[in-house]
């Protein structure tokens, strides 16, 4: 692997593991805080943020470190700029566009879609963020592309800390008990820290683009387009059927004949528990997959086939090894991780029964990052989406009747189905 590779990988993962223990921290406090309930209506609320999210970025993150890898791999530093103006016009659009639907929206998506009304105020509080959220994309991705990972790191790791402060001074403030207030609060501390992030990142690219040249390249915006529509259309396929997945997880519980605040309770402490122990440690392969990107593409255009089947396969590898360690230690120390963070012996259960799926979660990451550094990006969306069509499609049929025992096995079913597919594209890409 490259030198360049090497380094920011470790710099984002020393970045990253320091923001996970912060956030691991945290959300223990918060489980003790608002209750397991608390935790899922939470939940809810950020997974149709999470669409939003993914309408107001509209594949714009990952077309700036394409087109700037390209622009900067082919000498073309004056390009930038274009690539830059171009991509930030782009999100600010996308970015009002979510605000606007989410703030009118959320009224009857948390009386009909959610099918809880005390999501409705945190719904709006977020909306507010979503244009910060798609600035900042354009932005990391940029930073990204430069080899610049320090900037948007530092930024992040900020980002953290400020989140822990503003959500603790607003949640003191909260009714004690009361559910809906202290989601709120969260939220309005989510937003927050976001637009704090968005202040902080466009500092960094000032000072970082001084003095530049701001020449033309040829057909930037039909190449921006080209690269983030595809993704666009298949990131709301995606994350739209994901949303569906999660919004239909409580409502299964309850139909396989547990009570409303039981049903939160259990899809709270598998996915506001157990999955962000679960991914802790991923922020090494997430990292890595990000930084691969570029790296891969600076390869592809410039010809270096053997250099990229050597890079994938040292990387495959690398992250095998890893996950392999990773799930042996979390499946071994899983009571004593659910006590310490949660004082929860039902988040121990949980953690040790998902830790052997760790590898092919972990592996999966690496895979899409190589996927998307050889412009294979819409390959890999197309298996997300049929991933998450199948998660909907199994969550409806099997929760009524298996109830979290079903839930844990279209976990497995899902990621092992995508993990298959997307290595098989892999091989295919590098021949």
């Amino acid at each position: 692997m490259g030198r360049r590779l090497i380094l920011n990988t470790a710099l984002m993962t020393g970045a990253n593991l320091l923001m996970r223990c912060i956030a691991m921290g945290f959300q223990g406090w918060l489980a003790g805080r608002i209750g397991a309930a608390g935790i899922g209506l939470y939940q809810l609320v950020m997974s149709v943020e999470l669409l939003a999210t993914t309408f107001a970025v509209s594949g714009i993150r990952f077309a700036v470190t394409r087109l700037v890898s390209e622009e900067l791999g082919l000498g073309r530093d004056g390009g930038v700029h274009g690539a830059m103006l171009r991509s930030a016009l782009y999100a600010l659009l996308f970015g009002a566009a979510a605000m606007f639907f989410l703030t009118r929206w959320a009224e009857p998506i948390g009386f009909l879609w959610i099918g809880d009304a005390r999501t409705v105020l945190s719904l709006r509080i977020l909306a507010f963020g979503l244009p910060c959220l798609a600035l900042s994309s354009v932005l990391s991705g940029y930073f990204t592309a430069c080899g610049r990972i320090w900037k948007p790191s530092l930024v992040h790791l900020i980002e953290q800390c400020a989140l822990v402060f503003f959500v603790t001074a607003l949640l003191n403030r909260a009714p004690e008990g009361d559910i809906e207030s202290s989601c709120a609060a969260v939220c309005l501390g989510v937003t927050a820290s976001d637009i704090l992030s968005l202040g902080l990142m466009l500092l960094f690219y000032v000072f970082d683009r001084r003095g530049a040249g701001r020449g033309s390249s040829p057909r930037l915006t039909a190449r921006m387009l080209s690269v983030a529509l595809p993704l666009a259309v298949s990131a709301y396929a995606r994350s739209a059927l994901s949303t569906l997945e999660h919004l239909l997880v409580p409502r299964g519980f309850r139909k396989s004949g547990l009570s409303a605040d039981a049903a939160l309770a259990g899809y709270g402490v598998i996915q506001g528990m157990a999955m962000p122990v679960i991914g802790f440690p991923a922020c090494l392969l997430g990292a890595l997959a990000e930084n691969v990107v570029p790296e891969l593409t600076g390869a592809q255009v410039r010809g270096e086939r053997e250099r990229i089947r050597r890079e994938v396969k040292t990387l495959l590898t690398l992250s095998a090894a890893f996950a392999l360690i990773t799930s042996a230690a979390l499946f071994l120390g899983a009571d004593f991780i659910g006590r310490a963070l949660f004082s929860s012996a039902e988040a121990g259960r949980y953690i040790r029964r998902l830790a052997p799926l760790i590898p092919a979660m972990y592996v999966d990451t690496v895979v899409d990052g190589c996927l998307k550094g050889l412009g294979q990006q819409v390959w890999s969306m197309g298996i997300n989406i049929l991933d998450a069509g199948l998660g909907v499609a199994l969550v409806y049929f099997l929760l009524p009747v298996g109830a979290l025992e079903a839930y844990i096995g279209i976990i497995y079913f899902n990621e092992a189905l995508n993990l298959c597919l997307s290595l098989l594209r892999l091989r295919r890409a590098v021949k």
